[in-house]
This record gives structure tokens, sequence and C-alpha cells, in this order.
């Protein structure tokens, strides 16, 4: 009986130091890109749209990042069909498209459930969108600020999509009459995913 016992208490304590051990192993994160790897212009966090979560763009690094800004209420919101479209057809070769909803032209609401209401449930988005905020004039921004550097293009409106390279190069601007279908687009997309 006591060897029986002493067993038993052997075999439990050897279980809890590894119990521990297996549970920080499931919860740990995974990795983020480190920041020598991001590029600067990824550099920045921003809240998710859905759920105000924070969200590091350096997990974007690497892939060819396309940046739109985006609002509900304007004629050039159906674009969020063809922003979709893009991700769904090139995201497997590394292609993200990332959604900044802002009000700078009074066609936003301030109501973030009812932006991803429209996003997912109208258009079907599944690209990341984040949470609304200014991305012209003075107090666009961080990343914003860093496109407009780069471009010397301004959005003048919504949807105006910013392209950037595998390597973080600001490579393209287009302006929001350029459509997501538009071969210029779509062309330096190609190129700039090597294909």
């Amino acid at each position: 009986m006591i060897k029986t016992t002493v067993l038993l208490l052997s075999l439990g304590a050897a279980f809890a130091a590894t119990a521990p051990v297996q549970a920080q192993t499931a919860a740990a994160p995974a990795p983020a890109a480190s920041s020598a790897s991001c590029p600067a212009v990824l550099k920045h966090t921003f809240k998710r749209l859905q759920d105000e979560a924070p969200q590091d763009l350096c997990q974007y690094a690497g892939k060819v990042v396309l940046v739109v800004n985006t609002a509900s209420y304007c004629g050039f919101t159906p674009q969020y069909q063809g922003l979709e479209a893009l991700y769904a057809k090139y995201a497997a070769r590394g292609l993200v498209v990332l959604g900044f909803p802002s009000n700078d032209f009074k066609q936003e609401s301030s109501d973030a459930r009812k932006i991803a209401d429209l996003c997912y449930n109208t258009y079907g988005v599944k690209f990341p969108m984040f949470a609304s905020s200014v991305v012209s004039g003075a107090d666009a921004n961080p990343l914003y600020a860093e496109l407009i550097k780069a471009t010397g293009n301004q959005p003048k409106w919504n949807f105006n999509k910013y392209l950037i390279d595998r390597n973080g190069k600001v490579v393209e601007y287009f302006p929001s009459k350029v459509t997501p279908q538009d071969p210029a687009l779509v062309g330096k997309i190609e190129q700039a995913l090597g294909g």
C-alpha cells in the first residue's frame, strides 16, 4: 500500500511539473515579424474594426500590400466588391488588402458596428479592416503620413489606393476612379507579386 501511494504521488508530481510547460507552449502567441525584417512603412499598430484588438502591421511584412481608405456612403463604396475579389484571387500569392475607413470626406459612419456590418455583411469583405481614422492632412494617421510622403499624393477622396511591394517600398498611388479591376492596378499588383 505504501509503495503504491509513493508511486502515485511521484507520478502526480511528474505530471504537475510538466503540465504548466505544456499549457504555456499551447498558449504561446505566434511570433510576429522581427523589427529588423519589418519595413519602416509597416511599423505601426492599428485597432481592428470589428473588435478594436490592436494589430501590428508587421504581420504583413513580405507581402504585397494594397492600402485603401474606405467609406460607407460614397459613390465608390461598391469598390469593396472588387477589392474583395482582388484579395480572394491573389491572397495565396501574397497580396493583402488593408482597409482604413475614414470620415475625412464626410461619408463614413461614426459607428464602428455599422461600418463593420456594411463591410462584412453587405459586401462580404474578408480582408483586414481597421478602426476609422484620419487619412489626409496634418492629422493623417502614421501609415498614411508615410504613404503621402512616399508618393506625394494624399487621398483627395475615398477609395484611393497605395501599393507597397514585398520589400516595403511604396511603388504606386491610384486615385479613387481607378477601380480594383483596372488593368493598370492589376498589372502593378501582378508585377509586385512576381508574375
